[in-house]
């Protein structure tokens, strides 16, 4: 191992790779103690409120917290950290003498793209398996801790198999009731069966429906029967009261979770179908940013200007700004139109990829 580093990275490379690694975790460990310390104040009277004890505190909300905005930040933080010691080098004229010793320029980015390797390796894990687990502790706690309430769905249309499909009005989630229930069961595309009931509240001991004041209209044919103002009937269905809250723990959910929802939801189509797969392709694509932002830093910063670096770091942030709208932009036209999510979560990198490739010819040699 050694010797096929010593061929391939040479005393310069260690370099780079040493700055490069430096500067990023230094600048992204001051954002996060930066990022705790605006948290602390934001919630301190939620903590003080609610007697969370320091312990969970620590290693339940914050080891959820941390990690998390860790990963969020990495990639702007890489971006930052690319320009401002590339920039540095290149006001020092450090740069200069390597590519003037005909070192060709893509030889120039190999210590970038090895450093950026490193941080894709760990940023690929962190996405799939521990950032899951890390948010569901914070999750957890929020949750036991009573910080947000639930958020109920109004106008849910939901499939629960090949025949039976159900409507539910508006669903109160803390007396686990929905309003304006309606069931229709079809052979084909023939209705057989509707139910309709005012009310229809869940028993989560006996993990069962009722359904309140509800009538029946059976459908054979040209022959109908209808069963009017029942008062009352306990009921078992492929229904839980999650599905009429609005969920907002993809990320605390783990890889297979994900994949056995998706599967669900293609099924019942409660809405949430993009929201998952947005969740699941982002875990892999968005850690290929390293190696975007990496190039289009190197290739911007690697030119001496006057002013110093000042200029570099300028544009640097334009950057971060454009790509964080762009990604923003991109999960918008995602969940609310025809757009496929997997093709939603590689638009920035595809754009800043085009937009690095551009930057990479202009870039000096």
């Amino acid at each position: 191992m050694k010797a096929f580093l010593d061929r391939y990275l040479k005393i310069i490379d260690w370099y780079i790779i040493k700055k490069y690694l430096g500067t990023f975790i230094f600048t992204l460990m001051l954002f996060i103690v930066i990022s705790v310390v605006f948290d602390v104040s934001e919630h301190m009277d939620n903590f003080l409120t609610k007697h969370a004890t320091l312990g969970e505190i620590v290693f339940k909300y914050y080891a959820g917290f941390v990690p998390f905005y860790m990963n969020l930040l990495s990639p702007l933080i890489n971006f930052l950290a690319v320009i401002y010691f590339t920039a540095k080098m290149a006001n020092q004229t450090e740069i200069v003498p390597i590519l003037s010793g005909k070192v060709s320029f893509n030889r120039f980015l190999r210590p970038y793209f090895v450093a950026a390797a490193l941080i894709f390796v760990v940023s690929f894990f962190a996405n799939v398996y521990l950032i899951p687990f890390t948010n569901k502790l914070k999750l957890d706690f929020e949750n036991t801790h009573g910080f947000y309430g639930d958020a109920s769905k109004n106008e849910v249309h939901l499939k629960l198999d090949m025949h039976t499909y159900v409507y539910v009005q508006s669903y109160d989630p803390n007396s686990h009731t929905g309003f304006q229930f309606t069931m229709e069961k079809f052979d084909g595309d023939k209705l057989r069966e509707k139910l309709v009931a005012n009310s229809i509240v869940y028993d989560s001991l006996k993990r069962r429906w009722s359904f309140r004041n509800y009538s029946v209209r059976y459908v054979n044919g040209l022959r109908e029967k209808i069963v009017m103002n029942v008062p009352q009937k306990d009921t078992s269905l492929d229904l839980h009261p999650t599905d009429f809250v609005v969920n907002n723990n993809y990320p605390a959910m783990s890889l297979s979770e994900l994949n056995k929802d998706i599967d669900k939801e293609k099924l019942r189509g409660a809405g949430d179908l993009k929201d998952l797969q947005n969740e699941k392709y982002r875990r892999f694509v968005y850690p290929f940013s390293s190696f975007v932002l990496t190039l289009i830093g190197v290739s911007i910063s690697s030119r001496k200007v006057r002013g110093g670096i000042g200029l570099p770091l300028g544009i640097g942030l334009f950057l971060c700004f454009a790509y964080v709208v762009v990604d923003k932009f991109a999960v918008v036209f995602a969940l609310k139109t025809s757009l496929s999510p997997i093709i939603g979560v590689f638009i920035p990198n595809g754009v800043f990829g085009l937009l690095g490739l551009y930057l990479l010819k202009k870039a000096p040699k």
